[in-house]
């Protein structure tokens, strides 16, 4: 029987708004023929291929790794270190070497084993710690569609569980987010031994590897449409709307409202409490909890009726200024915002998707954080980005104008 962890209204509207079937591995690698995928110079993640924008999917592949003494699988998405992200086919996240700052237990140390095979085969990680993915996630969404009713996270991190990992003896630093346990056949559709947002997961080593589909969140960066992973959040109900992990530790990471300053492993997304709720250019937790299905089990036959918050990450690894693209962070330091009553009145409150517009809507006194609080950090997201949709993100669409 599944644990369910149940954070009622009242606690999760002071957290978070302050914020079996199984699939046989034949049917994994390839969607159907009408799906659409990315060309190949649009995905970032390098790692990553079928890019389905229609259902929302990516085949990303997957590594064997131990915890506890039992089986795990887990992803490679950044890396600290510029020659071995490239070599890992990962982003390159030169702020993780921050990650450990006045939170040594935030970053993990992993041994690496030896590998098992006799040529180019990988080496088996041990990790400290796996997450619980048994707890059942819960999302009851009120008739607002946020603050929800009840909402619980469907994975919860172990005591020493954290994605960001040292091996032994070295200082750099990898997001490797454990995303299935065991072996199979994996229940892909309540998530038992899995991650909320694996759809489907092959382990057989053969031309293709170990592989992994993943549900896909949509956003934007510099104006332009973009797809991405979540997988853990440090606030419990952040973690049901985001389908993630909840790994409490991360509210630790260096530092919160951080930024670009001396130590921080953060860079800012911007998520909205109250925005537009309209089918087509929705946006925010009330239109994602109207409109997004959060209550289903992520499924690969639901997979394109789920929705995203449409979210605004900030810097981006694509940016053509290297000083905004090395920047970037998988682990994003979450701006919660409120529309006000003024901005409603001159309809200010519309879909965004550029971090300058925003932060200079929060100077001049549109957007505030959540009971009119100062505008700022909530919480922590990690969420590599792996492609844009269309126009590759350049560049900011105006100045900052606040400083901010």
């Amino acid at each position: 029987m599944r644990k369910v962890l149940l954070y009622g209204p009242v606690a999760f509207a002071a957290a978070a708004i302050a914020a079996g079937v199984l699939v046989h591995p034949a049917a994994v690698n390839r969607a159907s023929a009408e799906s659409q995928y990315l060309p190949a110079d649009h995905i970032i993640l390098k790692s990553a291929r079928d890019v389905d924008v229609k259902e929302g999917t990516v085949v990303i592949p997957v590594h064997r790794g131990v915890a506890n003494g039992k089986t795990v699988w887990y992803l490679i998405t950044d890396v600290s270190d510029y020659g071995i992200a490239h070599d890992l086919n990962a982003l390159y996240a030169p702020k993780l070497v921050n990650m450990a700052i006045n939170c040594p237990e935030c970053v993990q140390t992993a041994i690496l084993g030896k590998p098992t095979g006799k040529f180019n085969n990988e080496a088996i990680v041990h990790f400290e710690g796996a997450p619980d993915f048994s707890p059942t996630r819960v999302y009851k969404p009120s008739a607002t569609g946020f603050p929800p009713m009840a909402a619980a996270p469907g994975a919860v991190g172990g005591a020493h569980y954290t994605p960001f990992v040292r091996i032994a003896g070295s200082d750099v630093i990898y997001n490797m987010p454990i995303v299935a346990t065991g072996y199979g056949p994996f229940d892909v559709v309540h998530h038992t031994k899995t991650a909320d947002r694996v759809l489907a997961i092959d382990t057989k080593q053969d031309d293709d590897g170990p592989e992994v589909t993943m549900l896909l969140a949509r956003g934007f960066d510099s104006g332009q449409p973009i797809v991405y992973l979540s997988t853990e959040a440090s606030d419990p109900g952040a973690a049901s709307v985001e389908r993630a992990t909840y790994v409490p530790l991360l509210s630790h990471a260096s530092f919160a409202n951080g930024d670009d300053n001396l130590g921080s492993a953060r860079e800012r997304i911007f998520v909205f409490v109250n925005g537009p709720t309209s089918t087509e250019n929705g946006q925010g937790l009330m239109y994602l909890g109207l409109h997004g299905n959060l209550g289903d089990d992520a499924t690969l036959a639901n997979a394109a009726t789920l929705g995203s918050p449409m979210n605004v990450q900030g810097d981006f690894p694509s940016l053509d200024d290297p000083r905004h693209a090395n920047a970037y962070s998988p682990l994003w330091d979450v701006q919660l915002g409120v529309w006000n009553a003024e901005a409603a009145a001159k309809g200010k409150n519309v879909r965004q998707t550029d971090e300058n517009e925003i932060l200079n809507l929060v100077g001049e006194g549109y957007l505030t954080g959540p009971g009119g609080a100062p505008y700022g950090s909530a919480f922590v997201v990690n969420c590599p980005p792996v492609a844009y949709v269309d126009q590759r993100p350049d560049k900011d669409l105006t100045t900052n104008v606040f400083n901010r």
